[in-house]
């Protein structure tokens, strides 16, 4: 294999490897994005349910109470 063999190879090696760490970064950032509304979502239900929780009982939230296994 020539020199300018090699080296073409390697630039288009280098050209999939660049194309890959991109479609990767769009990923994450997408998945990040999620993950902040996933988490937003699920401290609105926490809040939801503590509420729910004193409200019917008129005592502490379960979710901060011990399980009787303890």
């Amino acid at each position: 294999m020539s020199d300018n063999d090699r080296i073409t190879a390697l630039e288009e090696q280098i050209s999939h490897l660049t194309k890959t760490v991109d479609d990767l970064s769009d990923i994450i950032a997408r998945q990040e994005k999620d993950l902040d509304i996933i988490q937003r979502r699920l401290g609105m239900l926490i809040e939801a349910e503590a509420s729910r929780q004193s409200d019917g009982e008129g005592s502490i939230a379960l979710a901060d109470q011990r399980p009787p296994h303890w």
